[in-house]
């Protein structure tokens, strides 16, 4: 397992509150399960992302990737970390094709935070794998062990 990059406080409570303030954007009619998320760039930019459902459930396109194709069209391929959002009491993980695409652009071992409604959760909530406030502190490595990702494009094939 690899050790986590280490986030200074002042960008982990910045990801955190812009993943809040993304969630408020979400266009969940269907689900009713909003989420936001932030991710942080290399160079410290914030690039906020909110899910955006479709009535052909097909077209919805979840926080997460809506963030990471926001930054990637605008040109912004390199990043530290990513909080994730949603209405729920517990940290929720990304669903496997968010996972997917967050590995085609995200390091292996990037700080993913998994943050609880309620945050930030009195000391005594915070259990098992959740750090500061109730957050679960991850990485995609972690989420998606044996993950398939652009290097394995470019082994040799017989």
């Amino acid at each position: 397992m690899s050790s986590k990059p280490q986030l200074s406080e002042s960008d982990r409570s910045r990801l955190i509150q812009a993943a809040f303030d993304a969630k408020k954007n979400t266009y969940s009619p269907y689900s009713k399960f909003p989420v936001g998320a932030a991710l942080l760039s290399g160079d410290g930019a914030i690039i906020k992302g909110a899910n955006i459902e479709n009535a052909s459930y097909g077209g919805t396109i979840c926080a997460e990737r809506t963030a990471i194709v926001k930054a990637a069209s605008e040109g912004i391929r390199s990043f530290a970390a990513i909080a994730i959002v949603t209405n729920i009491k517990s940290p929720i993980s990304p669903c496997g094709m968010c996972r997917q695409v967050l590995r085609e652009f995200c390091a292996l071992d990037m700080p993913i935070l998994l943050v609880p409604a309620d945050y930030p959760q009195p000391p005594s909530e915070s259990k098992g794998s959740t750090t500061e406030g109730g957050v679960r502190e991850t990485t995609l490595d972690e989420l998606l062990p044996d993950s398939f990702g652009p290097e394995q494009l470019e082994l040799p094939r017989h």
